[in-house]
């Protein structure tokens, strides 16, 4: 996600230098981690995610707690009182449960990192959006990420200017 974001911005940047011919390159950089972790929204989020998290756990847990019911009754002495077409039939629903519980982790894994983005992706969009602007705004040619580039000319930290026009603290 950091490549993606470092790439909008740079192509941001060279879109916006390739119409100033033979201006002064004016640089800046940001941390739009720091940026994105200080809005109030992210915060937002961040519950949501925990509650949706919580739903998934809670989830696994109620199919867990069903499957060693079943596996419990299966595994008593009462299976005497079963058919032998019963027992055959609550051991393939015993064994398609396990399967459901193997896959199901996965699964949630990838429910939880779409939820992720689906609530990150707006917040992103707003944190860049307010960057270009103020770029844009303060005459900015080049803004890079912060821990993009190991060696960089001189340039001006944006995140005060970005929280400002976000009005973030």
């Amino acid at each position: 996600m950091k490549k993606i974001v470092t790439i909008v911005l740079m192509v941001a940047g060279m879109i916006g230098a390739s119409n100033q011919s033979h201006a002064q390159s004016k640089l800046g950089y940001i941390s739009l981690t720091e940026l994105i972790q200080s809005m109030p929204e992210t915060k937002k989020a961040d519950s949501a995610l925990a509650e949706f998290s919580a739903a998934l756990n809670q989830n696994f847990e109620d199919q867990k707690r069903e499957f060693n019911e079943q596996d419990s009754i299966l595994s008593g002495k009462d299976t005497l009182k079963y058919t032998k077409a019963q027992l055959e039939l609550k051991r393939k629903s015993l064994a398609e449960m396990y399967l459901k519980l193997q896959g199901y982790q996965q699964q949630a894994g990838q429910q939880y990192q779409q939820k992720q983005q689906e609530l990150i992706a707006p917040i992103q969009k707003k944190a860049i959006d307010a960057t270009q602007t103020v770029a844009k705004e303060n005459g900015f040619t080049y803004v890079f990420i912060k821990d993009a580039l190991l060696v960089s000319p001189p340039a001006e930290d944006l995140l005060p200017l970005v929280k400002k026009k976000l009005g973030v603290k």
